[in-house]
């Protein structure tokens, strides 16, 4: 014999030791529990794998016991119930979670695949079933539903801190102020991180009244920072020199000198400036923008247009920021109407993309004239149609000057 054929010979061999001696033999120590029953459960055959899982001696459960009797109780509704209908109906049922009950009380989570054996004439003899061990599976499935459990605790724990954390950034309150009407609403575009939207109304010297809108560049708690940095440094400032220009530029040097580094960051703001206008009512407005939406200017007699502030920068990107201005009177039945533009540059399915200035343009006319709740109530059902596309927070403030009384009003 040469030696390829030696080596092959000996190969034969080590294959044939490593087979299993019978197929009984292959049957009794399978990796999986094995067990006949008869058509009433009656357990008429068993392997040696699922005896030692279970604690049982062969004669304490062949011919005495049956399939169901080694279920929980709740295991033993559902294979009543469910199992056995359905294993009779279709002939096999794979893949079915059950516990089982070892002989020293102890539960076995297996999974349990039954096929029905028929004879030659199609009669149904009896029922072959296959236990998996599901014991590391069933760990596993715990640990999982832990961690995903875990995992919604924390997610909740956040959502109540961001939420708390988004209430120290807007007023609680906003200030009275005789012979105007004043609303405010925050829309939330994710509970799961802290916007950078903000506004406030404020008394200040002499009977004027500051306010302001704005949005930090993007979100989170860096984003809540600049905003509380911004909301306090707007107000401190507007004490110092009430005049619109003055306060975002030192708001703007404020933010150069705290951000000037790896991590800049800047805002958009409109700064207002109300003074009543004496015995003919109304308030004048002075408005400083630094690279914010334009406000809507809503008038009495329904027009409506946005009042323009060209130029103005962004605050806190350059060192000398140009600050735009204008200057309106509100009338009684006029509305100022500030936005952030989480709204204008929502995804509408009406609009096929961006809803955009114009869009919003054409709605608020078709809302003048208004009152300052009604602009807002209609702000917040427009930004309710756009469903998930709004994907950043927006702010609106709203200021109307209310009619005399005896005079109509929508």
């Amino acid at each position: 014999m040469d030696q390829a054929a030696e080596g092959e010979e000996r190969q034969r061999a080590m294959f044939s030791a490593l087979l299993e001696y019978s197929a009984e033999d292959l049957y009794e120590h399978a990796p999986c529990g094995y067990l006949s029953t008869l058509l009433d459960g009656t357990i008429a055959k068993i392997n040696t794998t699922l005896l030692d899982w279970l604690g049982y001696a062969r004669d304490d459960l062949v011919g005495r016991r049956t399939f169901s009797d080694l279920l929980t109780v709740g295991g033993r509704l559902y294979h009543e119930t469910h199992f056995a209908p359905l294993l009779r109906m279709q002939g096999e049922i794979h893949g079915i979670a059950f516990e089982l009950k070892a002989a020293d009380g102890t539960r076995l989570p297996v999974l349990v695949t039954s096929t029905v054996k028929a004879g030659s004439d199609g009669q149904p003899l009896l029922i072959r079933t296959t236990v998996f061990d599901a014991r590391d599976r069933r760990a596993y499935e715990t640990e999982l539903l832990r961690a995903r459990q875990e995992s919604e605790r924390e997610r909740e724990r956040l959502k109540r801190l961001n939420a708390t954390l988004q209430k120290t950034l807007l007023p609680p309150a906003l200030a009275n102020v005789p012979g105007l009407d004043v609303t405010a609403h925050y829309h939330i575009a994710s509970t799961d991180e802290v916007g950078g939207d903000f506004y406030d109304l404020f008394p200040l010297a002499s009977g004027t009244w500051g306010f302001f809108l704005g949005d930090v560049c993007g979100k989170g708690a860096a984003a809540a920072a600049v905003t509380s940095l911004a909301r306090y440094t707007l107000r401190a400032a507007a004490v110092y020199d009430p005049d619109p220009a003055a306060v975002l530029t030192n708001l703007n040097t404020v933010m150069n000198h705290e951000y000037a580094g790896d991590d800049p960051r800047f805002c958009t703001v409109i700064f207002g400036l109300l003074t009543p206008d004496g015995d003919v009512g109304g308030f004048r407005v002075t408005l400083a923008s630094g690279g914010h939406p334009p406000a809507l200017l809503m008038r009495a007699d329904g027009q409506v247009d946005y009042l323009s502030t060209p130029g103005g920068q962004l605050i806190g990107v350059l060192p000398d920021a140009h600050i735009a201005t204008t200057t309106v009177r509100l009338a009684p039945g006029d509305t100022l109407l500030l936005h952030t533009d989480g709204l204008t540059e929502a995804q509408s399915a009406g609009a096929g993309g961006r809803y955009g200035d114009e869009a919003f343009l054409e709605f608020a006319r078709s809302l003048a004239p208004t009152t300052a709740d009604g602009a807002v109530a209609a702000i917040r059902d427009l930004l309710d149609t756009f469903g998930t596309g709004v994907d950043d927070d927006t702010a609106v403030l709203a200021l109307n000057v209310p009619r005399p009384t005896g005079e109509a009003q929508r």
